[in-house]
């Protein structure tokens, strides 16, 4: 009788132990992945070459390594013409991707990066003051839920936007708002992540406000600090990106020495993004998104972060493996910037893998 009471109770244990994996299995959970830059984002391949950037062997060489998602950023010049019709082909090739990442066990985040009235870096951002151009944004939201809404929503989630740039916060959370009712219309389990304004930096969560009382929101930031280390040299950083002198971490970036000679407005650049770093100041920065999960019982994620390869390697490294520890220590899901790019985990020029990076990120 006893033995048959035991028998009972390990097969209700292993039932138990069996329905919970199963239950966090079917939940959209991100812990560390890369972004596919420079494929339906931010280039100008098309056709072939375009066929040819990001295939399936790449997804299955990502998920050996480690990596358990991807963040797929897309373009809207590149997914629909000036017209609004649908190209095809790039719908198709997110698709396959999206198949890939399944066929592999990775799950993605497809992220709407640039849009025609929206690009973090313009100084010109139509977004903000044009109705139409925000009617516009939401139907595209509309559009891309049609298309992808058969997809399982522990496998597929959404971003809204990438690095929304609002001189007032709360036209972002408008129209934050506007665009996850979209989605919600259509997807009610679907997990929708959503980034802070001004570039998803950290300073900016307090004024971040979300949909109330809805647990499948994922909270994004980027985290790129210290600038003057992680962009040293960096084209597209005005001003900033042309101080060509040493850096160094941790400590302090750039000697106020090595700042002679460069034009006032670069001097200005490096100062204002100067300052000692090291684990420990970068760990305090989490603050604000920190305290927001507290608040609302929501996860966070650290949707892009990375380190020129301009900088000394083994400075470089140092940075990696401070960040990487910071955010696993406080249970915060990361995509580096970036898998083929300018910051890759394999060399831009040759295709070679960057062991060194590898290792930090994923050993």
């Amino acid at each position: 009788m006893k033995m048959g009471i035991i028998w009972a109770w390990l097969f209700i244990l292993t039932l138990s132990v069996a329905c919970s994996f199963l239950t966090t299995e079917k939940k959209f959970t991100v812990q560390r992945g890369t972004n596919i830059s420079h494929w339906l984002s931010q280039s100008d391949r098309r056709g072939e070459e375009r066929v040819a950037w990001f295939t399936e062997k790449d997804v299955a060489y990502l998920a050996s390594l480690g990596f358990d998602h991807l963040r797929i950023p897309v373009d809207e010049e590149q997914l629909w013409d000036e017209a609004g019709n649908k190209e095809l082909e790039a719908f198709a090739l997110l698709q396959s991707s999206l198949d890939w990442s399944e066929k592999y066990g990775l799950r993605a985040i497809v992220d709407l990066h640039i849009l025609r009235s929206h690009y973090f870096n313009a100084i010109d951002i139509p977004l903000w003051t044009d109705p139409a151009a925000q009617d516009h944004f939401v139907q595209l939201w509309r559009e891309l839920s049609t298309e992808l809404k058969d997809r399982p929503a522990h496998l597929v989630a959404y971003e809204l936007m990438n690095e929304a740039v609002a001189e007032d916060p709360d036209d972002w959370n408008q129209l934050v708002a506007r665009a996850f009712s979209v989605v919600r219309e259509q997807e009610p389990e679907r997990v929708i992540v959503i980034g802070s304004n001004r570039w998803q930096i950290v300073d900016t969560f307090d004024v971040l406000k979300v949909p109330e009382n809805d647990p499948n929101i994922l909270l994004s930031f980027h985290f790129y600090t210290p600038m003057t280390f992680t962009h040293h040299q960096a084209s597209w950083w005005r001003n900033g990106g042309e101080y060509t002198g040493p850096v160094k971490y941790p400590g302090l970036i750039v000697e106020e020495k090595d700042l002679d000679g460069f034009p006032e407005n670069v001097q200005e650049t490096t100062r204002n993004n100067n300052g000692v770093f090291n684990a420990d100041t970068l760990e305090a920065m989490l603050e604000k998104p920190l305290k927001k999960r507290e608040e609302l019982g929501l996860p966070l994620y650290c949707g892009e972060w990375g380190c020129l390869p301009t900088v000394p390697e083994k400075d470089r490294m140092q940075w990696y493996t401070d960040m990487r520890t910071m955010l696993e220590k406080n249970d915060i899901g990361w995509a580096t910037w970036d898998y083929k790019g300018d910051f890759g985990i394999r060399n831009r020029e040759t295709g070679e893998p960057v062991e060194p990076l590898i290792e930090v990120l994923l050993k």
